[in-house]
């Protein structure tokens, strides 16, 4: 009499963990870790700089040479109390504010309008003229340094603001427009068409539909540009020798020179400088994040 047995297993075959196979699930979970291991890392070592310097102004300068990893004992407020009540530190806060602004307003109109006619017109030469604008993500500032200084000089920009903003935004448009060009192609040229059957022009679909469909593509480039010039150091250097004219940064390295042997005040100074951009980037960070991963689709 023959008898029926179950089929059994093969002794090669992998073990199963929720339809995963067990190296895959192993492998993605070593993965993980070592993501989150990273990440540790990275945080470590951007965050004990930061603050190193907040909590450093709250010390005395002689608690920062006795111990200088050691924590406030006691706590001390008059550092940054001196640089709130200066009318120094509040000057070149609104220096480093007019510049901002104004190179973010200037980054994003023209930035806006060149994306526009990369991505919704069709002429010869257009990926070439893009390519160019993704080249100069490459160019860096220090080597235009010389040749933009002996312009701005001809130009007589020197010592005014516009010697700044100008250059600010024409080296934040390289970003601007690889940013928003993937995003107006995104939007479907049906709604152009139709604009245009409603007795709309080409210029009008821009202001009044392209942009609005683009809020979140603006306001990514919008924040980048205002946190690149407000850190932006090296162009204001070559720009201003009036102390007048100084943006925070310049500021910052006025103090220390000013303040060396005070180092607990310095560490104030510039804990105060870094925090405008730190809260405004970490309060606009998912916008950043949601509009750059719209670029990379695009």
């Amino acid at each position: 009499m023959t008898t029926l047995s179950a089929p059994s297993e093969e002794s090669g075959a992998p073990e199963q963990h929720d339809g995963v196979p067990a190296k895959q699930a192993g492998a993605g979970l070593l993965g993980t870790v070592l993501a989150y291991v990273a990440g540790g890392v990275l945080l470590l070592v951007t965050v004990i700089p930061l603050l190193f310097v907040f909590i450093g102004g709250f010390r005395t300068t002689a608690q920062i040479n006795a111990d200088p990893a050691g924590l406030p004992s006691p706590w001390v407020l008059d550092n940054y109390k001196a640089i709130v009540s200066s009318s120094l530190f509040w000057h070149f806060l609104l220096n480093s504010a007019l510049i901002a602004c104004a190179t973010t307003i200037i980054t994003v109109l023209f930035g806006a309008m060149a994306a526009f006619a990369l991505a919704r017109y069709s002429f010869r030469g257009r990926e070439a003229f893009y390519a160019l604008f993704t080249i100069g993500l490459l160019f860096p500032l220090s080597v235009a340094s010389l040749p933009l200084y002996l312009w701005l000089r001809r130009l007589g920009l020197l010592e005014s603001y516009w010697g700044v903003i100008i250059p600010e935004a024409a080296f934040s448009l390289s970003i601007t427009i690889v940013i928003l060009r993937p995003f107006m192609r995104e939007i479907p040229g049906e709604l152009e068409d139709a604009a245009l059957v409603d007795g709309s022009t080409r210029l009008g679909f821009f202001w009044r539909i392209l942009l609005p469909l683009s809020r979140p593509a603006l306001a990514t480039v919008a924040i980048l540009a205002f946190v690149t010039s407000w850190n932006f150091f090296l162009l204001p250097l070559l720009v201003f020798n009036d102390q007048g004219h100084f943006t925070l940064p310049l500021g910052v390295a006025a103090f220390q020179t000013q303040y060396s042997q005070d180092t607990a005040r310095v560490l104030a100074f510039s804990a105060l400088s870094m925090l405008p951009t730190l809260l405004f980037f970490v309060a606009a960070e998912r916008k950043i994040v949601g509009a750059l991963s719209g670029a990379v689709k695009g």
